[in-house]
């Protein structure tokens, strides 16, 4: 009997854990397999070394592409960062309605990055979204068409992320606020601490575990932006808001550069591990 209950847990994540292996794990080492073949409509496994890296790292789209994610998020994070503990810090004095501000601002967080997407193309859209609305009630000279700019339309796709993922950090964040011992922030104003001064050097720095998590999540969604991309601009116009995803997408599946396409995934999984790695290190190593 004792060894049927040491067996059964392990019994019971059998199958999840090998679907798991066989269809992340091993799916990893087949992309990397093809990223270093001849692969092109098909998948073939003549052996090429980094020719199709070579290929990758010479085309301009794809550095359009890394610009792209650099520009996506370093602003998609540190807006949402800002905005979350701004937000937090707002709810965090005991507000009147509390529990209603805080589904608002979650509420962004429960649609998938498609619909976000779709919902400000059209809001962003010069002829049927905001410019025209603006310039219907008046304001005839107004203009907003960053969308169909090639230079300011990832502008456009920072804005819809930052909307979606603001109330999630703020959920984050005031979730760590509400975790700090109440005494200190209490010692401090009876030492005569302003409260902007209490937050600014006690209570955010006491938050770090908090920070650094939200960084990782919000990190790694940036690096996979692909349907919010697809559903805003399509990595449009031309291919001026390209992100590494949408050109993997374009090139394995419309271009037939298979071998390019896994290419590219494994420099973004690169990417991934190199943010994800040493997270996981500093929060398993065992402390002396």
């Amino acid at each position: 009997m004792n060894k049927l209950e040491q067996l059964l847990p392990k019994l019971v994540l059998a199958p999840a854990f090998l679907l798991g292996l066989a269809f992340i794990y091993g799916f990893m080492v087949w992309n990397g397999v093809l990223s270093v073949s001849a692969s092109r409509m098909l998948p073939n496994y003549e052996f090429v070394g980094l020719a199709q890296y070579e290929r990758l790292f010479a085309m301009d789209r794809w550095w359009v592409a890394m610009k792209n994610l650099a520009i996506f998020g370093f602003l998609y994070v540190g807006v949402s960062m800002a905005l979350g503990v701004f937000l937090a810090i707002l709810l965090d004095q005991k507000v009147r309605g509390e529990g209603f501000i805080r589904t608002i601002y979650l509420y962004p967080m429960a649609l998938s990055f498609v619909v976000t997407g779709t919902a400000w193309k059209w809001i962003l859209n010069p002829s049927d979204g905001l410019q025209k609305l603006v310039q219907d009630m008046g304001w005839t000279t107004f203009t907003f068409d960053w969308l169909v700019q090639s230079d300011m339309a990832i502008y456009c796709v920072v804005i819809a992320g930052v909307w979606q993922s603001a109330g999630f950090t703020m959920a984050l964040f005031l979730a760590g606020l509400r975790g700090i011992d109440d005494s200190i922030i209490k010692a401090a104003q009876i030492d005569g601490a302003s409260l902007p001064r209490i937050y600014w050097r006690i209570v955010l720095p006491a938050m770090r575990p908090v920070f650094f998590s939200t960084l990782m999540v919000l990190a790694h969604l940036s690096i996979k932006s692909f349907d919010l991309v697809m559903a805003l601009t399509a990595g449009g116009p031309g291919y001026a808001t390209d992100v590494p995803a949408t050109f993997m997408y374009a090139m394995s599946f419309s271009r037939g550069q298979i071998g390019l396409g896994a290419a590219s995934a494994t420099i973004m999984l690169a990417t991934v591990a190199a943010i994800v790695v040493p997270y996981l290190y500093s929060e398993l190593r065992k402390k002396p």
